[in-house]
């Protein structure tokens, strides 16, 4: 018996953060996990290779993490010397999960 593969869906959110700058997620989901994850906007993030970190963090991540769970995934995936200008662990969780809906 094969394996019936479910297709690729495709994901894009974005969130505005109060006072700070635009995020915005694409994805794809796939079995039920993030796949595919894109990070971009208009904020700033010192030392730039932080995005990639960010995107690794939430990439294969289950799709009902909920948005503490995204959030801690980021914060955990950042060092200490990581400066956010205009972005949040949890404005990028709002963005993934609007990227869900």
């Amino acid at each position: 018996m094969h394996e019936i593969k479910q297709p690729l869906r495709a994901g894009h959110g974005e969130y505005k953060i109060p006072g700070g700058k635009l995020v915005v997620i694409d994805l794809s989901v796939e079995a039920g996990h993030l796949k595919n994850v894109q990070l971009s906007g208009d904020f700033f993030l010192e030392p730039p290779e932080a995005l990639d970190a960010i995107n690794a963090a939430l990439e294969g991540l289950p799709c009902n993490a909920g948005a503490a769970g995204l959030a801690q995934a980021v914060r955990e995936a950042l060092s200490d010397d990581v400066q956010m200008f205009g972005i949040s662990p949890e404005g990028v969780a709002v963005a993934v999960e609007r990227a869900l809906a």
